[in-house]
């Protein structure tokens, strides 16, 4: 039977926050959530009359890569994507899976003005609570590891917090999922999180099926300007973009590439 990385991480997810728990409780969370300032907006930067926005991903290593880039800087980084035109960050806090923290949201938002989604695999509220309190501006929630009425309620936390969310799918059923429970930026995952395997067609295949005012973001495969205007020919604006910025010798400048097409340096 083939390996299901996705169930394996959200078992060790659900180990993790029982811990967290224990050294903060859910009262103790929440205090800290109420307590950090404003947030910047995550849809805000969705919505911008730029042609081509990027949430240019910070994480060094993944399931399906194993190790990206084992010296990254998160500060760094950031920057390096604020110079080059990101209309936003993600980052990866997962540890086991992916060598990411919360320290790292925490430097990659100091670095910048730019807003910031946590990238994680949110199973319970508490998480929610916990992003706020390291003053995340978005959430990502994954339509694939929740039920229905897991993620109304998270949504519903989310904008009580004045968070943004991003729900995430990978199929038609995954799309009826989340318009249902009301969401409106809706990421398209290329990746089987269960295989791990990409088709970087999936978005535009799917992004056909979306309703009035839902706004998608094309995320996973997307290594170069080609594959972005693929994407913007079936309507697609937004882009989640981790791996090839993070291999990039210059990221500031393929973020560029990305964004206009402008050639890269010599």
């Amino acid at each position: 039977m083939p390996r299901d990385i996705l169930s394996e991480i959200v078992e060790k997810k659900k180990e993790a926050v029982r811990a967290a728990q224990r050294d903060c409780p859910m009262a103790c969370i929440q205090a800290k959530a109420a307590a950090a300032p404003n947030g910047r907006s995550f849809f805000s930067a969705m919505t911008s009359s730029q042609d081509v926005r990027i949430i240019a991903e910070i994480k060094r290593a993944s399931p399906s890569r194993g190790l990206i880039r084992a010296d990254l800087n998160a500060a760094e980084q950031a920057a390096a994507y604020a110079d080059g035109g990101a209309a936003a960050l993600s980052v990866l806090t997962d540890g086991p899976y992916f060598q990411g923290s919360l320290g790292d949201l925490a430097a990659a938002r100091a670095a910048t003005t730019l807003p910031v989604l946590r990238k994680e695999f949110i199973v319970s509220a508490y998480q929610i609570f916990e992003s706020r309190a390291w003053r995340a501006d978005a959430i990502l929630l994954i339509v694939r590891i929740l039920s229905a009425a897991q993620l109304s309620e998270y949504l519903a936390i989310s904008r009580e917090l004045g968070m943004d969310a991003l729900v995430e799918v990978h199929t038609e059923a995954d799309l009826g999922v989340a318009t249902d429970a009301g969401a409106t930026l809706i990421g398209i995952n290329n990746r089987n999180l269960t295989s791990f395997d990409t088709d970087i067609g999936r978005a535009v295949n799917l992004v056909a099926r979306f309703g009035a005012g839902q706004i998608a973001v094309a995320a996973s495969g997307i290594v170069g300007r080609d594959d972005i205007e693929r994407n913007l020919a079936a309507g697609i604006h937004n882009f989640l973009i981790g791996e090839s910025l993070v291999r990039a010798d210059d990221p500031a400048a393929f973020l560029r590439h990305l964004r206009t097409g402008q050639p890269m340096p010599d």
